[in-house]
């Protein structure tokens, strides 16, 4: 119960005693009753608060969870599919059926994001504590997980567009949340690179009509089976920002940090990783399906990998890891293994969420700076958040023993053993190496570098922050392993000799030995990074990706609207249309006015004139 303090001045008068109120503390809500105090005569009113579902939108996730978290551990222990179908209509005997599959796959996934959000959900309490539309993004951001479960539980291709386009929607309001310059370009850009997708959605599942059914766990081969493959191919790469669509997820980090959080690890780029999944048996059908998208997410990995060893920006820098981690779980789907793919989504998603949550607290802290070399100092002022966030990044390098080292080193076993050019394999040990070092240049400027900001501001660690980083780091450390024992996703087993199996452990050294050496030996005047132009500035502008994906596709259809306006529109319409011909007319009239004396007669004259020539016009064009 909520209590608001009046204070009130009594006025006797006949037959009573008259109240008046003199000022107000708190929120006036519905009154229920009036108590006096007899030692200060201030009267507190009782009332009955309002609901506030940005308090309880975590505790209402949390309930969720709690519920399915038992049907969820026997489904997954027993291995069983629940396939719930409804037919709603049928329309000259072709029915139209509400499908719902409850499968390991999928219910893994489910409560994975479930955990995430509540946890991302109870960190905004804090991020978003100023902000005056609390339960405005509360609700968006609610119907962004609504949408990635509709996609989960949804097989039917159809009914699925409602989590697709919901999880575009939702996210492109919450991009341009700031409503801002540059939250709109990036919003804008993640839009419309997101509707190529869903147009070559729309077309997967206008070819696959002659199926007579919609249900993407029962399709088999056609005639056009090759353009259904590609068209999915195109939707998902647009999804999970792969070559050449990676543009829009750096650009997506002008969202609030707890959307940021869900995007990057568990909702928006997850979606076509897991259609992908999903449609496999189907996909894999096509003959140069694997090595199309290996080829991708090898290219993938090499430019997010390169772009964040020279990124100041601390949510683009775990923006662009999420990018190089998409390539590794698309690399493992390219090598035939699509469970160890959705095992590393899984470990990924908690650790990734654990570093957004760690760098928002930094933010926040740092007055909602996100410039690395801003922020400094930071291990004894935050040391929750300072072991989480390391925690993180050893998951992220593939630390022994951590969560995210059982699936990235069954992906590496996998690209060593399986049987294809070298050049994957040597993408595959560089991408270590370039993780390590971006991971390891955080820490040391974050953790133990000098503090640039306003020497005056006091960073303290909230109580609030403290919970959902626990769980989070806890969940990074045995993550691995227990879905390791308790699942069916890591059937995979490579023998190796002992010298390759090390040779990742020395990549991962020698990473972050030379992180160290270049962060601490050489100043920034005279990086090694910054003399090679060409390099730096490519790497700054992701090898051209943004220039090709913005400027370059929008260039020629705005260079030819400007000229057809300057041509056209401000030029023959204007003197052809009725702007023109109102100023000629006028010059026209104006002319004769300064030529014709001025007398009353000659204007007469004129007007008589041209009233018979205007009637006789008339009267010959009626003949």
């Amino acid at each position: 119960m909520a209590v608001n303090k009046f204070s009130w001045r009594q006025n006797k008068a006949p037959g009573g005693v008259c109240l008046r109120k003199t000022q107000i503390v708190g929120q006036t809500q519905q009154l229920k009753h009036i108590n006096r105090d007899p030692e200060t005569s201030i009267y507190i009113m009782t009332s009955s608060p309002k609901f506030n579902i940005f308090t309880f939108s975590n505790k209402i996730i949390w309930l969720i969870f709690s519920i399915i978290a038992l049907p969820t551990t026997y489904i997954v222990i027993s291995y069983k599919t629940i396939l719930l179908e409804w037919r709603l209509i049928s329309i000259s005997q072709s029915p139209i059926i509400f499908t719902i599959i409850l499968d390991p796959l999928g219910i893994i996934f489910a409560i994975t994001v479930l955990f995430i959000s509540a946890n991302v959900l109870r960190f905004s309490l804090i991020y978003m504590a100023g902000e005056k539309y609390q339960n405005r993004f509360t609700i968006l951001v609610l119907l962004f997980i609504l949408s990635i479960n509709l996609l989960i539980f949804l097989p039917h291709f159809i009914i699925l567009l409602l989590g697709w386009d919901g999880l575009g929607i939702t996210s492109f309001i919450l991009v341009i949340y700031y409503q801002n310059s540059k939250s709109l370009g990036a919003g804008i850009i993640t839009a419309l690179t997101n509707r190529v997708g869903d147009v070559m959605l729309l077309l997967a599942i206008a070819w696959t009509l002659n199926q007579g059914h919609w249900l993407i766990i029962n399709m088999w081969e056609s005639s056009i089976l090759k353009y259904q493959v590609i068209a999915i191919i195109i939707a998902a790469i647009t999804k999970r920002a792969q070559i050449p669509f990676s543009s829009w997820l750096p650009a997506a980090i002008a969202a609030p940090t707890p959307v940021s959080a869900l995007v990057h690890s568990s909702t928006l780029v997850t979606a076509g990783v897991f259609l992908i999944i999903r449609f496999y048996n189907f996909l894999h059908s096509l003959p140069y399906f694997n090595s199309i998208i290996l080829f991708i997410a090898v290219s993938t990995i090499f430019i997010a990998g390169l772009r964040a060893t020279t990124e100041c920006d601390i949510k683009k820098i775990i923006a662009l890891s999420t990018l190089s981690q998409l390539g590794i779980i698309i690399t493992s789907i390219g090598l035939n293994a699509p469970n160890l793919a959705y095992f590393h989504i899984v470990t990924h998603a908690l650790f990734k969420a654990l570093l957004f949550i760690c760098a928002g607290a930094f933010i926040n802290e740092h007055l909602h700076t996100q410039d690395l070399r801003w922020i400094g100092n930071l291990l004894f002022q935050m040391p929750t958040a300072s072991a989480c966030i390391t925690l993180a990044n050893l998951a992220l390098c593939g630390f022994p023993f951590i969560a995210g080292f059982y699936s990235k080193d069954l992906i590496i076993e996998a690209s060593i053993n399986i049987n294809h050019n070298l050049f994957i394999v040597i993408v595959a040990f560089f991408r270590l190496g370039l993780t390590s070092f971006y991971s390891i240049r955080f820490r040391l400027v974050v953790l133990w570098g000098p503090n640039l900001c306003n020497s005056f501001m006091q960073v303290k660690e909230q109580i609030k922050i403290i919970l959902p980083t626990i769980l989070l780091g806890t969940m990074s450390i045995i993550a691995g392993r227990s879905i390791r024992w308790a699942t069916f996703l890591t059937n995979n087993m490579y023998i190796l000799p002992s010298s390759i199996k090390l040779i990742p452990l020395v990549i991962v050294t020698f990473g972050v030995l030379f992180a160290w050496i270049i962060n601490s030996n050489i100043s920034l005047n005279k990086s090694a990074r910054i003399k090679i132009r060409i390099l730096h500035y490519a790497s700054c502008i992701i090898w051209n990706l943004v220039p090709l994906s913005t400027q370059f596709i929008i260039k020629l259809p705005l260079t030819t609207a400007h000229q057809y306006m300057k041509t056209v529109d401000q030029g023959w319409f204007e003197i052809i249309s009725g702007q023109g011909f109102f100023y000629s007319s006028t010059l026209t009239s104006n002319i004769v006015l300064n030529i014709t004396p001025k007398q009353p007669t000659i204007y007469l004259t004129i007007s008589a004139t041209l009233l018979i020539t205007l009637i006789t016009s008339i009267i010959i064009f009626n003949i």
